[in-house]
C-alpha cells in the first residue's frame, strides 16, 4: 500500500553544508523499487556520486562523506583514471551544473575479498575539494556503536538498471525505500555468505540492481541521514523478493577513520 513519506522538519533545519541534511527535501511516495523505480526529487540526495570512466560511462555509485573523500564499494575497481561526478540528476542532460573531480588516491580495504565479498569498501581521496552547494553536501557517517535495527525503513539511490534485462541504465537518479533485515533474517535467504560486516535490506518488493554498486543505503539517525550501507551484492536477477547485501559501515568505521587520518 502506497504512502507519502515526508521527512521530519528537523532534517531540514541545517544548511546544505551539514552532513545528512539535504537542502532540497526528499519525498518517497511508496516502497517503489529501483527495478521499476521511483525518480528522485532533483538534488534531494546531495551526497550521491556517479563514478564514470573517461567516456562519461557510469559504472558505479558512491557517497560524498566530506569535501575531500568519497566512499564506494571495493568490487567496483575504481582507479585514478576514473572520475567523480557530483550534483548530477539526469545523466542524459548536458545542462546540469555538476562538478567533475579527479581522483588523487584510491584506498581499497586490504581485507576485501572478492570470493566472500567481505569488507567491500574503498575510499577515494579527491584531487581537489568538492565545493559544497544546495545540491552537493556530505552524508553523515555512523558511529561504530550505532544500532540500526531490523524493520527500520531506509533508502537506497542510484542509476542502476530498472529492469535486469534492459540494455541501458536510467538517465535520472532513482530511489527505493527498503526495510532493514536482521542478519538472522538475511541468513534465511543467503545462508553462510552473510557475515557481521554486512547488512541486508529489501525482500519487500524493492531491490538494487546492476549499476547501483557502491552507492548509499541511508537511514535517519537523530534527524540526519546516515550512511548505514554500501551497495555490495545480491540476486543476479535483481529479484525484489530477495534482500540486497550491503557493506556495514558501522563495522568499517574504524578503518575509515584510520585511513583518512593517515592520508
Amino acid at each position: 500500500m502506497a504512502f507519502l513519506w515526508l521527512l521530519p522538519c528537523l532534517a531540514f533545519l541545517g544548511t546544505a553544508h551539514g552532513c545528512g541534511l539535504p537542502a532540497i527535501q526528499p519525498v518517497i511516495s511508496s516502497y517503489a523499487r529501483i527495478v521499476n523505480g521511483e525518480t528522485v526529487v532533483p538534488g534531494s540526495w546531495p551526497w550521491q556520486v556517479s563514478l564514470q570512466d573517461n567516456t562519461g560511462f557510469h559504472f558505479c555509485g558512491g557517497s560524498l562523506i566530506s569535501e575531500n573523500w568519497v566512499v564506494t564499494a571495493a568490487h567496483c575497481g575504481v582507479s585514478t583514471s576514473h572520475r567523480v561526478v557530483l550534483g548530477e540528476f539526469d545523466q542524459g542532460s548536458p545542462a546540469e551544473d555538476v562538478q567533475v573531480l579527479q581522483i588523487a588516491q584510491v584506498f581499497k580495504n586490504p581485507s576485501f575479498s572478492m570470493l566472500t565479498v567481505k569488507n567491500d569498501i574503498t575510499l577515494l581521496k579527491l584531487a581537489s575539494p568538492a565545493k559544497l552547494t544546495a545540491r552537493i553536501s556530505p552524508v553523515c557517517l555512523p558511529k561504530a556503536t550505532d544500532d540500526f535495527p531490523g524493520g527500520l525503513t531506509c533508502v537506497t539511490t542510484g542509476w542502476g538498471l530498472t529492469d535486469p534485462k534492459a540494455q541501458n541504465t536510467p538517465a535520472q537518479l532513482q530511489q527505493a525505500a527498503l526495510p532493514l533485515l536482521t542478519n538472522t533474517q538475511c541468513k534465511s535467504y543467503w545462508g553462510f555468505r552473510i557475515a557481521d560486516v554486512m547488512i541486508c535490506a529489501g525482500a519487500a518488493g524493492a531491490s538494487s540492481c546492476m549499476g547501483d554498486s557502491g552507492g548509499p543505503l541511508v537511514c535517519q539517525k537523530d534527524g540526519a541521514w546516515t550512511l548505514v550501507g554500501i551497495v555490495s551484492w545480491g540476486s543476479s536477477t535483481c529479484s525484489t523478493s530477495t534482500p540486497g547485501v550491503y557493506a556495514r559501515v558501522t563495522k568499517l568505521r574504524a578503518w575509515i577513520d584510520q585511513t583518512i587520518a593517515a592520508n
